[in-house]
């Protein structure tokens, strides 16, 4: 019975505790790179470049953490579908925390020339290798002890994890560039919110530890595992790939954005005050935590893909006024702007978890749903800043910026048009 695979409210209190907060630890570890590339990693690793092209090289490290993603995904996928989701779960942290740790004790150019963008780069890809895992085990320990009809509310808060970590990384860099000058900032406070990620991964570790294997994949595995699950996917499940994939895109290229390109956008290229751009992040990842379970449970009650398509539509059209508003220079309304633009993601986002999970089996879904999630990652987030600035480069305006975004919008909504309707699946009848 499906009532058996389903944890006692304790328990899946437990779970979705210890998930929501490992996932804010590890993309606080993702995040504060970006945030660091937006602000200072030009000056620091590309000093020989004019500022804006400094940026392009370090947006460019930036973007291979990305690139790591999916063998991340596929490496953590085969072997959480085989042996479990906890155990990977785990073994993401503690690689994610060691190579956060080490960027924060990195020597810079001027201290040893070209090792130190070429240790950055190496630390790098250990990050999006680490990431690459987590994201999979961490929703999907989630909505397999669900109950179906609350799966888009429960799953949605190891997302959550996501802008808290976000939230995190722009708070603590507004707390050192508040509480330090410019010299000491350049000098060693960059620096502190890395090596902050050494205490973090000791919480999140300890809490983990109490997170049970999921019920749903004790019974498959008891039937046998795939050898080599990632392969059977791409064989048999490439409908599913395509959809998680149309789904992930303009998501993902709104949130970086938003979130990363607008702090460059904002201190670099419109002069404006660095802790005014990160001020502006902070509330709109605020506001983005408090309103993705309201969009995931409007996921339960009307269905997937009217909630994820309202929000790539939304974000669609937001996007046409998000640069003209930032232009302006008026504080509250680039607050606005990059708030709206968060809440718009989110709308995407809450129910996202749930969507991906529930277009694989359970004997699959570690490495099906991973790869859909992080294979996109490559051309969608790792790009967009990257993109976002050389077409602004290009065109001498943020029109053409505007127009990269709003396109990939609207395909993630015509995506969404043809995904199957999954809200309330029985996860055990997917094949």
């Amino acid at each position: 019975m499906q009532q058996d695979l389903i944890a006692t409210p304790r328990q899946l209190r437990t779970v979705v505790g210890a998930s929501l907060i490992g996932t804010m630890i590890e993309w606080f570890d993702f995040f504060i790179y970006g945030v660091a590339s937006a602000l200072i990693f030009n000056r620091l690793f590309f000093p020989s470049f004019e500022p804006l092209v400094g940026t392009l090289l370090a947006f460019s490290t930036y973007a291979l953490g990305f690139l790591a993603r999916p063998l991340g995904g596929v490496v953590f996928g085969h072997f959480g579908d085989r042996i479990g989701r906890k155990t990977l779960l785990m073994i993401s942290l503690i690689m994610m925390g060691a190579s956060t740790a080490a960027i924060g004790l990195l020597p810079t150019y001027q201290q040893i020339g070209l090792w130190a963008p070429v240790l950055l780069i190496i630390l790098r890809l250990l990050q999006g290798f680490a990431v690459g895992g987590e994201w999979g085990g961490a929703v999907l320990i989630v909505a397999e002890i669900a109950p179906a009809r609350q799966r888009g509310f429960w799953t949605c808060w190891p997302q959550v994890g996501a802008p808290a970590g976000n939230l995190l990384a722009a708070g603590v860099f507004a707390l050192s560039t508040f509480a330090l000058s410019d010299e000491q900032f350049v000098a060693w406070g960059w620096r502190i919110p890395f090596l902050l990620s050494v205490l973090l991964v000791a919480v999140g570790w300890w809490l983990r530890r109490a997170v049970s294997e999921s019920p749903a994949f004790r019974a498959e595995a008891a039937h046998g595992v795939a050898d080599f699950p990632a392969a059977e996917v791409i064989r048999h499940k490439r409908r599913a790939l395509l959809t998680g994939a149309g789904l992930r895109f303009g998501e993902n290229i709104a949130y970086y954005v938003a979130t990363t390109f607008s702090i460059t956008y904002l201190t670099e290229i419109r002069g404006g005050d660095r802790s005014e751009a990160l001020y502006a992040v902070l509330i709109g990842a605020a506001l983005e935590c408090l309103t993705m379970p309201f969009f995931a449970a409007l996921s339960d009650r009307y269905g997937r893909k009217i909630v994820y398509g309202a929000g790539a539509i939304f974000a669609a059209i937001w996007f046409f006024l998000f640069f003209q508003m930032l232009d302006g220079g008026d504080r509250t309304v680039i607050i606005i702007a990059v708030a709206m633009a968060m809440v718009a993601h989110g709308a995407m986002y809450g129910p996202q978890a749930a969507f991906i999970a529930e277009l694989f089996p359970t004997r699959l879904r570690y490495s099906g749903a991973s790869l859909a999630y992080q294979a996109t990652s490559i051309l969608a987030g790792s790009l967009a800043p990257l993109i976002a600035l050389s077409l602004y480069r290009w065109s001498g305006g943020s029109q053409a910026v505007a127009i990269y975004v709003v396109a990939s919008c609207l395909l993630t909504a015509i995506a969404t048009c043809f995904a199957k309707e999954s809200r309330g699946v029985d996860l055990r009848t997917i094949e």
